[in-house]
């Protein structure tokens, strides 16, 4: 099963991510099930430029705001302001959202966005159904 994401979502997200760069922004996506009406900025409470850690804080507020619109959060979104929107070791060994929690990086080093799912240590790739990211503007 993929995930659907308003193109407007996915061009905040990279907009999050330039905004962030060097370091990783991260964030919630709010929808139903597999499709995504939103994103929610959320701060990256870890200070290097290769990891995130979501305010807890931002995250129950992302969990109440989304209840009252009859949602849920259904993932969340990091940047690889240097490296291909892959997860790396950390990103897989710190997911623990559980396997319906959708997981999607936004690379900066190509304008590109991935999506997955990660259960138990092992990372899945799931189809990512949106527009392509608009790219910057020379």
């Amino acid at each position: 099963m993929g995930i659907s994401i308003e193109p407007q979502v996915l061009a905040d997200m990279l907009a999050h991510a330039r905004d962030q760069a060097p370091r990783e922004c991260c964030g919630l996506l709010v929808g139903r099930e597999d499709s995504v009406v939103r994103s929610v900025r959320a701060k990256n409470l870890d200070a290097s430029a290769t990891r995130y850690l979501i305010d807890p804080a931002d995250h129950f507020k992302a969990i109440r705001a989304a209840r009252a619109d009859r949602l849920e959060v259904i993932g969340a979104y990091h940047s690889h302001p240097a490296s291909p929107p892959v997860p790396s070791r950390t990103d897989v060994a710190e997911a623990d959202s559980g396997p319906d929690f959708f997981y999607v990086i936004v690379s900066l080093v190509n304008a590109e966005a991935r999506a997955y799912r990660i259960d138990r240590g092992v990372y899945q790739p799931v189809e990512l159904n949106a527009r392509p990211l608009p790219r910057e503007r020379a």
